[in-house]
């Protein structure tokens, strides 16, 4: 005789009683109100009246025992324990949402919200041809162009963004997968120096840099040192985008990507040469949302990517 013993988690039936005992139907006017910080504009984005939201409120404050928003002068505010919950709140509805969600993904009527993250330079570079791409394959879905300062998940969970465009070297625990290259080069205003060099612009002029910190010093500028190149920093900034333009108008000089220094050469006047010693090619890889488990929108949204990087002109030697 075979025996067939049913196993059970007493720890997850135990949650699932819990569960079945709590009114579900609050989560989602819960992750409005801590989203919205307001009542009205809570109200208003999940289709109820102020006098229903502000039940729900008091339901939602006795259920989870924490005032969860109070008034701090003319604000609202999240508590610390409702802080705490936004995230996870978020993720488990929007994986909730997939689930109930039975519609196959078609671009021609979707009208979802698709969220890239990048830096202004790299948004300089390919976004408006995926703006442009989208428009014509998605016409009813928004394109939000995330500007990103910093690395970590809180792209993900707290912006929301399906993926990010991120520079090879950055590190990230997430797998990647390259979409285009770029390359450093010298950058310099019109009125460099007629003839210099490349290393001599970078050892005559002022150099406007990037404010990594605490990042190590970009690889061009460690083969520098390593070359002992003499240079003087006159300028730091905490967006790459800002350099092209302070170069052309200060007459300092810079080492830039070359794609973002193509877009802006002729209306800034730049002064483009190769770097003057051998560098690897700079990567562009995409990242995705570790929690984006719409397969099928991801496959799309990639295709998508790549067809915009596909439109970049080459980057020939200059």
């Amino acid at each position: 005789m075979i025996m067939i013993v049913h196993m059970h988690d007493t720890n997850s039936d135990t949650d699932l009683a819990r569960l079945a005992s709590v009114d579900l139907n609050l989560l989602v006017p819960l992750l409005a109100l801590l989203e919205e910080q307001s009542v009205t504009h809570s109200a208003a984005r999940v289709g109820l009246s102020q006098p229903a939201m502000s039940h729900a409120l008091r339901r939602m404050r006795r259920l989870l025992g924490d005032e969860l928003i109070v008034r701090h002068g003319k604000n609202m505010i999240l508590t610390p324990r409702a802080a705490d919950l936004l995230v996870p709140l978020r993720r488990a509805l929007r994986q909730t949402a997939r689930i109930v969600d039975s519609r196959p993904f078609d671009p021609a009527t979707d009208d979802r919200t698709i969220t890239v993250a990048m830096t202004t330079s790299k948004a300089l570079v390919i976004g408006s041809a995926l703006s442009r791409l989208l428009a014509e394959r998605a016409p009813h879905a928004v394109l939000r162009l995330r500007p990103m300062t910093a690395v970590s998940d809180a792209v993900f969970t707290d912006e929301g963004a399906d993926v990010m465009l991120l520079t090879e070297g950055a590190p990230t625990e997430h797998a990647r997968e390259r979409l285009y290259d770029d390359r450093w080069v010298v950058i310099a205003s019109a009125g460099a120096p007629s003839g210099a060099s490349a290393l001599e612009l970078l050892t005559a002029l002022p150099h406007v840099v990037f404010d990594g910190s605490p990042e190590p010093r970009s690889l061009p500028y460690r083969v520098l040192d390593e070359q002992g190149v003499a240079h003087r920093i006159r300028e730091r900034v905490s967006d790459n985008l800002l350099i092209p333009f302070l170069v052309a108008g200060s007459g300092g000089v810079a080492v830039h990507r070359f794609r973002p220094a193509r877009v802006l050469q002729d209306s800034l006047g730049l002064l483009i040469e190769e770097f003057p010693f051998p560098l690897p090619p700079l990567g562009i890889d995409l990242v995705w949302n570790p929690w984006l488990y719409d397969d099928a929108f991801r496959t799309w949204l990639r295709d998508l990517l790549r067809d915009a990087a596909a439109t970049l002109d080459p980057a020939p030697t200059l």
